[in-house]
This record gives C-alpha cells, structure tokens and sequence, in this order.
C-alpha cells in the first residue's frame, strides 16, 4: 500500500544563494539523497516563500530534494522586491538553479501559484522535466485574479468584508490598485498593515474549516509582506503572461507524466481551473479531493501528494 503520510521532519545537506543579477540573491536549499532522483519545490503566492514542512512530501532516501525562495520572497533578498521580478525571471531562475546543481532533468512540484510557475516551466523547458506534480491549479487568468479580489465575497462574506474595509470607502472600488499603492509604500507603518490585512484574507481562506495556525503564519511579517506585494505586482501586470497561455501551450507538455490534485471546495482557486486543464490534457491522473480546500495540509491533499511522489519513483 503506497504511503500517504508526510515523512519525518529533516534538515537541509546545504544551503546556498543563487546570484542571477546585481539586485537579487535567491535562496536555495537541498535535503535527502544527494544521490537521488531530483526534484525541486515551487512555493505558493507568488511571494509565499518556503517552510519546512514542505521537505516533508518527499522520501528523503530516494529524492535530492530541492527547495527554493522565489525572487522577493521567504529567505530570498531583499524580501519584497519587485524590480526584474517577472514570470519570465523565475523561469530564468529555476533553470540556473538546475544548471548551478549539475541536475539534467528533474521532477517538479507545485500548488497554487507553485502549479502555475511549474506549468510555465515545464511549457518553457520540457526536455528538463521527468514529471509534474500540481496541485490548487491557477491559470492566472483574469476570471481568476477577479474571483480571488471580489467573487469569493460569495461564499467567504466575513473574511472579504475585512480585507475591502481596511481601504478608506472611496477607495473601494479598485481594490487591486489602492491595495498596491500601500503595499509598494516604502513606509512600514503604511505597507504593512495593508500587507497583513491582504495575507490573512487569503489565509482564512485556504482551508476547509477555520484553522486558526494557518492564519497567524500567514499573518507573520515575512509571509504576510511577501505574499501581498507579489501578488499585487503580479496581478497589476496580468501575471506577466498572455491570457490562456498555459492552456494554450498544453500540447508541448502532454507527454510528461502528471498529476492534477485539487480540493472540491477550494475556494482560493475554484476548480474549474483544474477541470479546464484535465480538459486539455486527459493524460494527466486528476485526483479530485472531496473534502478538502486549497492548502497543500489539507489531509485528503497531503495524502493524495505524497502518494503521487511514491508512484513516480518507479518512473
């Protein structure tokens, strides 16, 4: 019976800081097998950084695992830096990242935005991934920034009421805009506030049933600072892709081993986006979990993640 639990907590091999430019130094770290299959990390948000617990979904005997923190983001530097960050500039990264540790191919992991940037990755660079692993799928298309700014007000009043009164009443009719004139803000006092009010909205949304924990981490400086303002410069800028283009450009991925896992009631990121890409992509397992929201610690998510990884060791 394949495992679905998450392995032991374990602590980086090494750690290190990719330069791409004078301007950004990104974080990296591996665990596992130095030996192994490699397979690298993509974080949520964008802007979300990477913790611990995400060494956990992978066997450390048989992976080299890889973890990283996208530009602006976690441990990367400067935190909330948005200058040369762009969709095309961490696809840049994630192929220096694979260049800078003498890996070939690898297999790539990711949810929400993670799913994004790995679908973009893999469309940018088949011949470099063995396998995806995706999960919370976003395709960054407006329909998807509007729901995620108004539409879950439908189903999460409460938490939508919060986050649209923090701005000034005259000042709510362009949520996106008068979000990210505060967060780009150089002031603390007036960036943080807006950056804490935008995470935790997001953060009292992402599980299925109120989960007090998610909420103070996403409400914690890094996360919270990290999180908002990327995502504010990402959605001002339409994600920094065309419009469709991930579905568009399927048919140069079709052929690499997938998995699709998405929570029935993910409310972050509706499924349909999921069901769009299954869609177009059949070959891919489409594992839909029928009790579960958008976080990757969902159990029913976690479980059908880490089972995933143990299939594609036979890969």
């Amino acid at each position: 019976m394949a495992r679905t639990e998450l392995y032991p907590e374990i602590e980086p091999n090494r750690t290190g800081y990719l330069e791409p430019d004078s301007l950004h130094r990104i974080y990296w770290e591996e665990c596992g097998n130095p030996k192994g299959v490699p397979v690298v990390f993509l974080h949520g948000g964008p802007g979300a950084g990477s913790s611990p617990a995400h060494r956990r979904f992978f066997d450390p005997a048989h992976y080299r695992i890889v973890i990283f923190d996208q530009r602006g983001a976690g441990r990367s530097k400067p935190l909330g830096e948005l200058r040369d960050n762009t969709t095309p500039h961490l696809i840049a990264d994630i192929e220096a990242l694979r260049s800078h540790l003498g890996i070939e191919r690898w297999l790539v992991f990711g949810g929400s935005w993670g799913s994004t940037l790995a679908l973009a990755y893999a469309e940018a660079h088949p011949g470099r991934v063995r396998a995806l692993a995706l999960r919370g799928i976003f395709l960054c298309r407006k329909s998807e920034i509007d729901w995620f700014l108004h539409g879950m007000r439908g189903l999460a009043p409460e938490a939508w009421r919060a986050f649209a009164e923090f701005l000034p009443e005259a000042e709510r009719g362009d949520l996106l805009k008068n979000y990210y004139r505060r967060l780009i803000d150089p002031n603390p006092s007036v960036h943080m506030p807006a950056a804490r009010s935008w995470s935790v909205y997001e953060g009292t949304c992402v599980t299925l049933l109120p989960s007090p924990e998610t909420v103070a981490t996403f409400a914690h400086d890094t996360m919270a600072l990290g999180l908002a303002r990327m995502e504010a410069h990402y959605f001002m800028n339409d994600i920094f892709l065309p419009e469709d283009s991930l579905l568009e450009n399927v048919h140069r991925i079709r052929a690499i081993p997938a998995v699709i896992v998405h929570g029935r009631y993910d409310l972050v990121c509706p499924i349909v986006s999921a069901d769009d890409l299954h869609r177009v992509w059949p070959e891919a397992d489409y594992k839909i979990i029928p009790d579960a929201g958008h976080s990757a610690m969902e159990p029913g998510i976690r479980a059908s993640l880490v089972e995933a990884m143990e299939r594609f060791k036979t890969l």
